[in-house]
């Protein structure tokens, strides 16, 4: 998920404004209300929806979501959350996707439903805290990366990548986002993945690592390059259906990220219609770099879900827990302590209502940066201090300790916090000159 090489190579102009180099209640977080536009491998190759073997523990679902964009003052249930109650929190990224999509809330987390008219950002953080609330870190990480990447890459073109676009709006299929090769990791430019373009198909050559949604996947968005160089215009998305010959996935190595579906690829020689590639050839990087702004904000909304819902946990526990004559709640130092931590969700929390629109609308690089950055920094503050306030009840299964170590993606998947900090310095000048002088 990685995007440095998209940052240093997409062209001028590409997408949005940076240089292509690069308190004692329990309510929700209030935002603003605003108006609302109309991501060794096995000799054979697995299944390509092996059930998880790794479940989260059942958690309380919060009554009262945080807002991440408009909403009504009073506490009314989004479309589609029944749908999302009757699944258990041990559901995966597959699961959770069908039902979104039969309730329709995938479509209207976009204009007029469609993709290429962008994503409406309250409808999209609604959607993120709702699914937050009640599933966990991985299976949730599986809906944002399509929700924000895969499914807007669709919509580029070619005849398969449109049925694709219809089932997985439907919740009928899952899109895996395969750009992250092997051994090159955030240096996009460097990938060996290779697609051999002809007027009669096209071969897709190469190893993906750490795919969110391989294990489950329906299709695979694979970006590979077609020419040799590091030139931005060397590199194509092709469309890879996940049971098709020469593909075969395992499982990553890791305990994290439950449902999540996460897995290594590997594409050995894989032969498909000409039509099966995304968009034009050699314009595969441009696109990421335009796309991958949408799946920062998305994480910046999930990331103040993800803290208010961490904090409202915490402050329950503390409240709970006897200290002297009272209860730890009691006691300046960690009122100040968790205060902290309030004050930051709400200053990512009004960062993202700031640059929202501009990230949404135009694919605002710089101001995507700024949201990936601060997001990363924030969840990594809060989490940790919660994870501290809770003692050792935060080493539980599933617990505050747990939540923390997942909570890592924020400052590596999508650009590594270094990356985006590059990023925002690219565009120090623009960046300025919002600021008063």
């Amino acid at each position: 998920m990685s995007d440095q090489a998209a940052l240093r190579l997409a062209p001028r102009g590409a997408a949005g404004s940076a240089p292509p180099p690069p308190a004692g209640t329990d309510h929700p977080i209030p935002v603003p209300a605003r108006p609302v536009p109309a991501e060794s491998v096995p000799t054979q190759p697995v299944p390509a929806r092996p059930v998880p073997t790794q479940s989260v523990p059942a958690r309380p679902v919060p009554t009262q979501p945080v807002p991440a964009g408009p909403v009504s003052s009073g506490s009314v249930p989004a479309p589609g959350a029944p749908a999302l109650d009757a699944l258990p929190p041990e559901a995966d990224g597959r699961r959770i996707w069908a039902a979104l999509g039969d309730s329709g809330r995938l479509a209207a987390v976009y204009r007029d439903g469609d993709p290429a008219s962008g994503v409406v950002p309250g409808a999209l953080g609604r959607l993120m805290t709702d699914v937050d609330a009640r599933f966990g870190i991985g299976a949730t990480l599986s809906v944002c990366i399509q929700l924000a990447t895969s499914v807007p890459l669709l919509a580029l073109g070619g005849d398969p990548a449109a049925r694709a676009l219809r089932d997985a709006l439907a919740g009928r299929a899952v899109v895996a986002l395969a750009a992250t090769d092997e051994g090159s990791g955030a240096d996009l430019a460097g990938l060996g993945t290779t697609v051999a373009v002809e007027d009669d198909g096209v071969t897709v050559t190469g190893t993906k690592r750490w795919i969110t949604g391989a294990l489950y996947a329906d299709h695979l968005l694979v970006l590979a390059r077609h020419r040799e160089g590091r030139h931005f215009t060397s590199f194509t998305w092709v469309l890879v259906p996940a049971d098709a010959p020469g593909v075969s996935v395992e499982p990553a190595d890791t305990a994290l990220f439950d449902g999540s579906g996460t897995g290594h690829v590997r594409l050995d020689g894989v032969r498909l219609p000409r039509d099966h590639v995304v968009g034009r050839v050699g314009r595969g990087m441009t696109s990421f770099a335009a796309h991958i702004a949408v799946e920062r904000l998305t994480g910046t909304l999930w990331g103040v879900a993800l803290c208010a819902r961490t904090l409202r946990g915490t402050k329950r526990r503390l409240q709970e827990r006897a200290h002297g004559d009272g209860t730890l709640w009691q006691l300046e130092s960690v009122r100040q302590r968790f205060a902290a931590c309030l004050l930051r969700t709400h200053e990512l929390a009004a960062l993202a209502h700031r640059l929202g629109d501009r990230v949404a609308e135009r694919h605002d690089t710089a101001a995507a940066a700024l949201l990936k950055a601060s997001a990363a920094k924030t969840v990594d503050a809060v989490l940790a201090e919660c994870a501290q306030l809770q003692g050792a009840e935060g080493f539980a299964t599933s617990g505050a300790q747990w939540t923390r170590a997942q909570a890592a993606l924020w400052g590596i998947g999508g650009g590594t916090t270094e990356i985006v900090l590059a990023a925002v310095a690219g565009a120090a000048d623009p960046l300025l000159a919002e600021l008063p002088s």
